[in-house]
């Protein structure tokens, strides 16, 4: 499996993905496939795993865009049972949420 970015809260948010391995062997391994770390490490960590700035920021982006969605009901809910109608109730916030913006 390649991994360009690998998304996580955290280093412990990696879950099943190398539930074997800890700490500076997980990062290698990570890096071993050519992937970069994303979000930044505890600055209180001896050794610093350097990140990806520009994809932290666009990450950040997207989860407060879904976190802004969360805020109308009908989509936090998935209270559409077809896809297209969900879709369309994305859209629509969407477009309120830039209406306001």
């Amino acid at each position: 499996m390649l991994v360009q970015h690998l998304f996580g809260k955290s280093e412990y948010a990696l879950g099943q993905f190398v539930e074997s391995v800890t700490g500076l062997a997980r990062a290698a391994l990570i890096a071993e496939q050519g992937a970069e770390a994303v979000i930044p490490c505890n600055r209180t960590r001896k050794k610093l795993i350097p990140y990806d700035a520009l994809a932290y920021r666009q990450r950040n982006l997207i989860e407060r865009m879904f976190g802004r969605l969360k805020d109308f009901r009908r989509i936090a809910t998935h209270y559409d049972k077809l896809v297209r109608n969900f879709f369309s109730a994305v859209l629509i916030a969407a477009i309120v949420i830039w209406w306001i913006n």
